[in-house]
């Protein structure tokens, strides 16, 4: 290796470094970056009704602000009522869970329940884990820059991105070498459509599993169906494991109810996982998305542990930028061209 290649392998890791150590910051970019394409798709929407770039930017801006408004001032109150009951319901459910359990092993076998840990235990050992992941996730609001002011300069981020996005994506394009900037600006243009279909797929696919799960467990009579059905739209952000981690709370306050409750419950998410899986995911997974499932839990697996729960609702969007990028620098521009010159 020459001494120009070694300063060229120095600077890179010099600057991998660095991009590690802003990881939060660079998480924060494409928060905001997100957030733009999905207000822009609203601003495009409403050029077609003839409206001038800059009014249809500002009535989709204004929409969105008055929307997530009326959104916290209509639901947020009733769901901190809630949240309050379920805290208080669900120390009660688990320990009849676990009690179910421990009937359940010492029917099968009497000497297994004696090397299964008590309560207290488990709770012990989970602890870490929740205040690990917890932790990693709020960090970075709570603790460098604080929550309001991070929400401010995520809100101010995504303005400037959708106002005037020209500058920065040119500003991108300018650290690629000359001949590959067409290449590059091709390139962002399909992250760009990849997004643009994921966001309209999943923001579908939130509204219908919220719906679906409210009327079933308000059919079911469980309580507090409001916040549950709350939880597991959010958490269809999250593909797979999401509707998975919604079903733990209305399950287990099943278990003070009625006996047959609780395999309602499960069926109910069951059945809602399957429309998500078989007709809902399919919506989102175009062609210009298409993740493998196991790549997609790797990847939440990755982003959960670097960056906490917020890396883990930007696990996917992260993966489809990535795999773009991937498929078309690596596989397209480098290994397919050199397969075909041997």
């Amino acid at each position: 290796m020459n001494f120009g290649k070694a300063v060229g392998a120095f600077l890179i890791a010099i600057v991998l470094i660095a991009f590690w150590q802003i990881r939060w910051l660079l998480l924060l970019i494409f928060t905001a970056i997100v957030l733009a394409i999905a207000v822009n798709m609203l601003a495009l929407w409403l050029q077609r009704w003839r409206l001038k770039r800059g009014y249809a930017v500002l009535a989709a801006v204004a929409i969105f602000a008055i929307g997530l408004t009326a959104f916290f001032a209509m639901i947020v109150p009733p769901l901190v009522v809630q949240f309050e009951e379920l805290g208080q319901l669900l120390p009660r459910a688990i320990v009849a869970l676990t009690l179910r359990f421990q009937r359940l092993v010492a029917q099968i076998d009497p000497k297994l329940i004696q090397s299964l840990p008590d309560l207290n235990q488990f709770f012990t050992q989970l602890q870490p884990v929740f205040n690990e992941i917890a932790g990693r996730g709020l960090r970075f609001f709570y603790g460098s820059l604080g929550m309001l002011l991070s929400l401010l300069l995520l809100f101010v981020l995504t303005i400037m991105l959708l106002v005037n996005p020209q500058p920065y994506h040119q500003g991108f394009i300018r650290f690629f070498p000359a001949f590959y900037r067409q290449r590059a600006a091709e390139i962002l243009n399909l992250c760009n459509i990849a997004l643009q279909g994921w966001l309209a797929g999943i923001l579908h696919n939130m509204a219908t599993a919220s719906l679906l799960c409210w009327l079933g467990l308000t059919l079911l009579g469980i309580p507090l169906s409001l916040v549950q059905a709350a939880i597991a739209g959010l958490l269809t952000f999250i593909p797979s494991l999401g509707l998975a981690l919604s079903a733990i709370p209305p399950l287990a306050i099943s278990l003070l109810e009625e006996p047959w409750k609780p395999a309602a419950v499960l069926l109910l998410y069951l059945s809602i996982q399957q429309v998500e899986s078989h007709f809902l995911i399919p919506r989102i997974m175009t062609p210009s998305v298409n993740l493998l499932p196991a790549i997609t839990l790797l990847a939440q697996i990755f982003f959960a542990i670097s960056f906490g729960f917020l890396g883990l609702f930007l696990a996917v969007p992260l993966t489809i930028v990535a795999q773009i990028w991937f498929q078309e620098v690596l596989v397209k521009d480098v290994l397919d061209i050199w397969n075909s010159n041997q």
